[in-house]
C-alpha cells in the first residue's frame, strides 16, 4: 500500500482514526513539551559523556565531527518534518515508509528501528548506573539499573503529563551543569590551560585529522542526535500535530546540534588532541581538572539526571512504536495494541521495555551501544527517500500546497540527507553492522510468516482483513 495524496494529507492517512473500543492516546502535548521531550531523549549532557571517544576517533577534531553530524541530521530532520505533515500519526519511520514506499519495506524499517527504540533505554539506564557505581562503588551496579527501570516505568505508565513536569525540572538542572562546566572550562583556558585562547581552529582541524577520521567521529557523534526523530512517535499525543511536530523536529535537531558543537569546541580547548588516559571517562577527568572534586560531584549528578530524563523519553517513545505496530497487527495485538484503561498509556509495551532493560545487568556499555545506531541510520536514510517518493507521486497542485520549496527542498535536500546517513551507516564498526544485519534477517523471516511468503501486505491499523 502506497500513499495517495490526491486529496491532501488527510487522504494520505486513511487509517488515522482509531477503531472504536480500543482506546486512543490523549492529545496533551504542546510545542514546548514536545521539544523538551526530544531534548530529554537526546540528553545534551551526553556530549560530555562521549567526548573522549569522539575526540580520540577524530584525532582531536570533535567539534568538526559534531558539525558534520549536525549538518547531516538537519537535512534528515527536514525530511521527518515533511513526513510528519503528511502522516501525523505515531510510528515514525515505520509509518512513513509503510505509507509511502510500501508496507513490507515499512515493516522492515520498523523492525530495524526496534534495535534503536527497544535497546536504547537499556543503554541509557546502564550508562547512568555506571556513573553512579563509579561514585558509590559499594552499591552494586545492578541495584542502580533496577532503580532506574522502576522509576521511569512508573512515570511512563502514569502518563506524559507527569513525565513532562519531571523532564522540565531535570532538564533545567542538566542545563545548569552544562553552563557551569563551560564557564569553568573557559576560566581554565583563560588561565593558560589547553590552547590558552578561546579562539582556535584546533577543535575543528584536530591533530593530524583527515576527512575519514572526522566522518568516523561523526558516525559516533550522530548517536547523540537520537531523539529529534523520536518526537514523531508523540504525534497522536500532540495538539495540532501537523504544525507542532515539524517545528519541534527542526528545533530539537538545531538546538541539540548547537549545544553539541559548543560543548565539543570548549572541551577541546581545555584538552587539545585526542589522547586520554581513559577515553571513556575523559570528561570526568576534565571536570576534575577545571572544577575540582566538588564540581565533579555536581557533574556526575548532572550526567545521571540526564540519563534519567533520557530513560523516561526513550522508554515512552519505544512503547509508542510497539503500540503502533501492535495496533497494526504486525505484532501481537492483544499484547501491544491496547492501552491501559486507567491512564490511557500502552502499559504492556512499557513493561516489555522495562523487562528488556534488565539485560543491562549482564552487559557493559561498549557491548550494549554497539548496535543501536544501525536501526537509526537505516530509518534516517529511508525517511529521506520517502520525501522524494511522495513528491514524485504528487501532482502540480499538491506540490504547490504540501511540498513548498520545490525540487530543492523535496528532492535535492532529502537526497543529500539520504547519502549522508547511508555513508554514516557504512562507517559504523563491523560488530554493529553484523548485529544489525542479523537482526534484519530475523525481521525478513517474521515478515515472510505474517505475509504468507510475501504474497500479501502486512496488516495495517484499520484493516478488516486482506
Amino acid at each position: 500500500m502506497t500513499a495517495q495524496i490526491v486529496n491532501g494529507p488527510a487522504a494520505a492517512c486513511p487509517v488515522a482514526q482509531p477503531v472504536e473500543g480500543e482506546g486512543t492516546l490523549k492529545r496533551t502535548m504542546g510545542l514546548r513539551s514536545v521539544v523538551l521531550f526530544g531534548l530529554a531523549y537526546m540528553t545534551p549532557i551526553i556530549a560530555l559523556g562521549t567526548f573522549g571517544v569522539i575526540a580520540s576517533t577524530s584525532h582531536g577534531a570533535a567539534a568538526m565531527s559534531y558539525l558534520v553530524a549536525t549538518v547531516a541530521m538537519m537535512f534528515t530532520a527536514g525530511s521527518y518534518g515533511r513526513m510528519a505533515v503528511l502522516h501525523p500519526q505515531a510510528g515514525s519511520a515505520y509509518t512513513y515508509v509503510g505509507k509511502t514506499i510500501g508496507r513490507k519495506v515499512g515493516f522492515l524499517v520498523g523492525w530495524a528501528m526496534l534495535l534503536d527504540y527497544m535497546f536504547l533505554p537499556m543503554v541509557v539506564w546502564l550508562i547512568g548506573a555506571s556513573y553512579l557505581n563509579a561514585q558509590f562503588p559499594s552499591v552494586p551496579i545492578q541495584a542502580w539499573v533496577l532503580g532506574f527501570i522502576v522509576l521511569t516505568t512508573a512515570i511512563n505508565i502514569i502518563g506524559l503529563n507527569v513525565a513532562d513536569k519531571i523532564n522540565y525540572a531535570l532538564m533545567l538542572f542538566q542545563g545548569l551543569v552544562i553552563v557551569l562546566f563551560l564557564m569553568l572550562s573557559i576560566r581554565s583556558v583563560l588561565g593558560g590551560a589547553g590552547t590558552g585562547t578561546l579562539f582556535s581552529t584546533l577543535p575543528f582541524t584536530g591533530n593530524g585529522s583527515s576527512p575519514s577520521v572526522i566522518v568516523a567521529g561523526a558516525a559516533i557523534a550522530a548517536y547523540s542526535f537520537l531523539g529529534f526523530d523520536a518526537v514523531t512517535t508523540m504525534s497522536e499525543e500532540t495538539r495540532d500535530a501537523r504544525h507542532t511536530i515539524p517545528k519541534a523536529i527542526m528545533l530539537v535537531a538545531l538546538i541539540g546540534g548547537l549545544i553539541f558543537v559548543g560543548i565539543a569546541y570548549v572541551t577541546q580547548l581545555v584538552h587539545p588532541g585526542g589522547m586520554f588516559d581513559d577515553e571513556s571517562s575523559a570528561a570526568y577527568e576534565i571536570a576534575t581538572q577545571v572544577g575540582g572534586n566538588l564540581f565533579t560531584s555536581v557533574f556526575i549528578a548532572g550526567l545521571c539526571f540526564g540519563q534519567f530524563t533520557s530513560g523516561i523519553a526513550t522508554q515512552a517513545s519505544a512503547s509508542r512504536l510497539l503500540y503502533v505496530m501492535g495496533r497494526d497487527g504486525v505484532l501481537p495485538k492483544r499484547i501491544f495494541g491496547r492501552l491501559g484503561k486507567r491512564f490511557g498509556t500502552p502499559v504492556l509495551s512499557i513493561m516489555l521495555i522495562a523487562f528488556v532493560g534488565l539485560i543491562a545487568m549482564f552487559l557493559d556499555v561498549a557491548t550494549s551501544t554497539s548496535f543501536v545506531n544501525f536501526g537509526a541510520f537505516t530509518a534516517f536514510t529511508l525517511v529521506n527517500v520517502c520525501v522524494i517518493c511522495a513528491y514524485a507521486k504528487a501532482d502540480a497542485s499538491e506540490r504547490k500546497e504540501y511540498f513548498r520549496g520545490g525540487v530543492w527542498l523535496n528532492v535535492v535536500a532529502p537526497a543529500v540527507g539520504a547519502v549522508c546517513c547511508a555513508y554514516l551507516l557504512m562507517h559504523l564498526d563491523g560488530h554493529a553492522i553484523g548485529l544489525g544485519l542479523s537482526w534484519l534477517a530475523i525481521g525478513i523471516i517474521v515478515l515472510a510468516a505474517i505475509t504468507k511468503g510475501f504474497r500479501r501486505n502486512p496488516p495495517e491499523y484499520g484493516d478488516r482483513g486482506e
